[in-house]
This record gives C-alpha cells, sequence and structure tokens, in this order.
C-alpha cells in the first residue's frame, strides 16, 4: 500500500505540479486549498504526511498546524513557503511541523524530506510499539482491591514529574512498579537508569553516581559518566536507598536540591534533569529514629509514597501470577504450557508467603521444569508450603500453625462465603451475621477482601 500524502495550497498549479510529481513517484495525492478543507481531508481520509503552505485565505499554515496535531499528534507535517523566515520556521519547528522548505520548490528537495519524514513516522510508530510491549511485560499482574488500589496511584503519579518512593518487602515487585511508573511517564523515550544502593561499595558510590574524571582515584585510567549523567532526560532508580551511608546521604541530598553535581576528581559543574524514583524494604522512618538515615533526605524523596502490597495481602491474585508466570516459561522454552489444580492453588493462597511473588515466581518456575506431567497437582506442592495441621469445611481448605491462626482463617473464609450468599452486598452481610456494617467494613479491609 502506498502512502498518502495530503497537499495544502491556495495556489492551484502548486498544487497540480505537486500532485504530478507525487503521483509519479508512487504516492496516492490528495489535495486542499485551505487550512479548513485539509483538516476536514485529514479527518475523512487519515493520510500518512501533509505538505503545508503557510500563506493561506482563512486560518493559515500555523494556526491549521496547531489544529492538526491537537487531533494528530503523530502525523508527520512539512511546512512549505515562498516567505519564509528564521522566526517562522522556528516557530512551526516548535508547533510539531517536521521540517519547513522554501519555495521555488525543488522536487529533489521534497522527495529526499518526504521520505526522511515517512521514516521517521515508522520510527516513531515502531517505538510507540515497542514501549507498548515493554509496558505489557513488566506490567502489575492482579485484580485484587490492593493492587487495584496500587494501579491508580502508579497511573495518577506516573504523568507528573514528581519524586516517587516505593516501600514495600523483599521480593513485592517495587522494582516493577518503578519501571511502570517511568513507561508511563512523558520521559519513556529516555533512559530509565538502575542504581542498587545496597550493591555498590560505600568507597565507590560517589563514582558511580556522579563519575570520575581521569587520575581521579588509584585505577581511574579514563574519564567516567556516572548514572546521574547517564539519566539525564529520562528517571534515576534508587533502589534500597536506605542502606546508603550517612555520608554519601549527604551528596545525594546536596545533587537532589540542585540538580548539580562535579565528578569526582573534576571541577566542572554539570546539571541534570533527572526525576527520582527510590525504593526501600526498610522503615525510612525508623531509620530516621535510629540516626541511620536522613530526615531531610527522606521527605526530599517521599513527595508521593507509593507502598506495594505484600502477596500474603492479596492472595486472590495467585491463580492469576501463577497462571502468567507458566505462560512466561512455556513462551522462554523452559517447559510446556502446565496448569495447576484448584486444589493445589489453593495450597498456594494460604501459605505465608515470606518471600513475597518472588518466591511464588520462583516455586512456580521449578514446578513447571520438575513435574513431568502437564497437570500439577496438590501432592506436588513441597511439603514446606504446607502447613503442619489442615482444617477442611464446605467453605474450602486452609492450613494453620496455631489457634489463632485457625480463628483469624475460619473468620476470613465465613465471611467470604457469607458475602457471596449475600452478593457482596455489605449491608445485607452485616445484618445475617448480626455485625454493625463499619464493623464489617473493617474486617475486610484487615483480610485484604
Amino acid at each position: 500500500m502506498f502512502p498518502t500524502i495530503l497537499a495544502v495550497d491556495d495556489e492551484v498549479s502548486i498544487l497540480q505540479s505537486l500532485s504530478g510529481i507525487l503521483s509519479d513517484e508512487g504516492f496516492e495525492v490528495l489535495t486542499a486549498s485551505n487550512g479548513y478543507e485539509a483538516l476536514k481531508i485529514i479527518e475523512e481520509e487519515s493520510p500518512d504526511l501533509v505538505l503545508l503552505d503557510i500563506w493561506m485565505p482563512g486560518i493559515d499554515g500555523i494556526e491549521t498546524l496547531q489544529e492538526i496535531k491537537k487531533t494528530n499528534p503523530f502525523l508527520q507535517v512539512v511546512i512549505i513557503s515562498g516567505h519564509g523566515t528564521i522566526e517562522t520556521a522556528v516557530k512551526a519547528t516548535k508547533l510539531g511541523a517536521y521540517d519547513f522548505i522554501e519555495k521555488p520548490l525543488s522536487i529533489e528537495k521534497i522527495m529526499v524530506t518526504i521520505n526522511n519524514a515517512l521514516n521517521f513516522r515508522r520510527l516513531e510508530e515502531e517505538n510507540r510499539f515497542l514501549r507498548k510491549k515493554t509496558l505489557e511485560k513488566h506490567s502489575i499482574t492482579g485484580n485484587s482491591p490492593p493492587i487495584q488500589a496500587l494501579k491508580k496511584q502508579i497511573a495518577v503519579a506516573s504523568p507528573t514529574n514528581a519524586w516517587i518512593l516505593i516501600t514495600g518487602e523483599n521480593g513485592t515487585g517495587k522494582e516493577l512498579v518503578a519501571r511502570t511508573i517511568h513507561q508511563m511517564s512523558h520521559r519513556a523515550d529516555k533512559p530509565l537508569i538502575d542504581v542498587n544502593c545496597a550493591a555498590i561499595p560505600d568507597e565507590l558510590i560517589e563514582s558511580e553516581l556522579f563519575g570520575h574524571e581521569k587520575g581521579a582515584f588509584t585505577g581511574s585510567t579514563s574519564r567516567k559518566r556516572g548514572k546521574f549523567e547517564v539519566a539525564n532526560g529520562g528517571s534515576i532508580f534508587l533502589d534500597e536507598i536506605g542502606d546508603m551511608s550517612l555520608k554519601t546521604q549527604a551528596k545525594i541530598l546536596r545533587m537532589l536540591q540542585e540538580q548539580k553535581f562535579e565528578r569526582v576528581g573534576g571541577t566542572r559543574t554539570l546539571t541534570v534533569d533527572v526525576r527520582v524514583i527510590a525504593a526501600s524494604n526498610k522503615n525510612l522512618e525508623s531509620e530516621i529514629e535510629k540516626g541511620t538515615f536522613r530526615e531531610d533526605l527522606y521527605y526530599r524523596l517521599n513527595v508521593i509514597p507509593i507502598e506495594v502490597p505484600p502477596l500474603s495481602n492479596r492472595t486472590e491474585d495467585i491463580p492469576l501470577l501463577v497462571e502468567t508466570f507458566l505462560k512466561e516459561f512455556s513462551k522462554e522454552g523452559h517447559c510446556g504450557l502446565k496448569t495447576l489444580t484448584p486444589r493445589a492453588i489453593e495450597h498456594l493462597k494460604v501459605y505465608r508467603w515470606p518471600g513475597n511473588v518472588r518466591e511464588l515466581k520462583n516455586l512456580v518456575e521449578r514446578l513447571a521444569i520438575m513435574i513431568e506431567s502437564e497437570v500439577i497437582d496438590e501432592g506436588d506442592i513441597p511439603p514446606s508450603y504446607k502447613r503442619k495441621e489442615t482444617i477442611s469445611s464446605e467453605m474450602g481448605i486452609f492450613h494453620v500453625d496455631s489457634l489463632k491462626e485457625a480463628k483469624k482463617q475460619f473468620e476470613k473464609m465465613y465471611i467470604l462465603r457469607r458475602l457471596s450468599e449475600n452478593e457482596n452486598n455489605i449491608s445485607q452481610t452485616a445484618d445475617a451475621i448480626g455485625i454493625e456494617r463499619s464493623h464489617l467494613h473493617k474486617k475486610i479491609k484487615f483480610f485484604g477482601l
């Protein structure tokens, strides 16, 4: 299918010339004599590129360009004009024009510009597709209330430039949240640079973050750009920020306040534009009380706090997570596509999951590889993932270590059953089991139902 080009000019001779030239080159050609007509054709025909004259009656080329970009931001527009000025060219470029060609038109110049613009459009479409696929790959799996609330927070926070502090237990997916935020931000086409603050020795972290000049210290045989410099225009993810020393925290704070720094051993001040996303599995407020984390740094980072729920608070997501992991392993060629029986899933839903989603993924991968059968049953679940005592009832199966745990699990299952009987109507369920509506709300929140 040949690309379609819309030529817009109030001079009939120009339109005739462009139509002939472009048709000979194999393009489908549409024409319009003014901006209003052009906007109507764009809406109806969706051309691949627009050649747009500046000086026209009615709305001029600049106004038409603005209207085009409002509804078709990715449509390539090349401005043509016989009265071109640098000021007009700069204004058109800022408004989203791909290029600016002066009259009299050169056939060679037109063809080169059109082909470059169409190639640029193709690359943009590929990049948007890849970003979409990346976002899908790194999407947060689950439909439980805690995960729905998390997704809503991410959707609201991502398009802003606000700094974010992600907290949560090990294995909950804090890095996944950070990547999702970056992919949903306007910085998605710029880099996201990861820094594991816990993995870098204290004596090297300044060099890693700010870079160094040749000869700055023993072994620095060449200049090195730091993580902040590489992340310029994009985002930097400071994972396990709570493991930084107080000395490094002080230097980080200064850099974050000013967005300026010097390489180790250097004297030139570098300025960057970086969005900071930090994460920690520690309670940083407790660390502040202990004197191991700076309070001013905490408040600098904690503009938007996001807490990732542990897997034990969203066990209803386990079936979907298991299905997702099994499909992933199958695509990677680790094994054929396998399934877990409902009884096997039930065991996983009552396990405590101290290692959270990471632990679940590791277990599912182990089962997928080691179990030959296409169907994985409860007998295939390792003993360490089964509780010592089992309580069975018409409401299901759950495993407990103590009387206290048994009461908690029974109450959870009982409320689930009564909610189901009353079609999840809170008021009716509260009346049926003889408690206040507000009390039932608290129970539902406590159990993550």
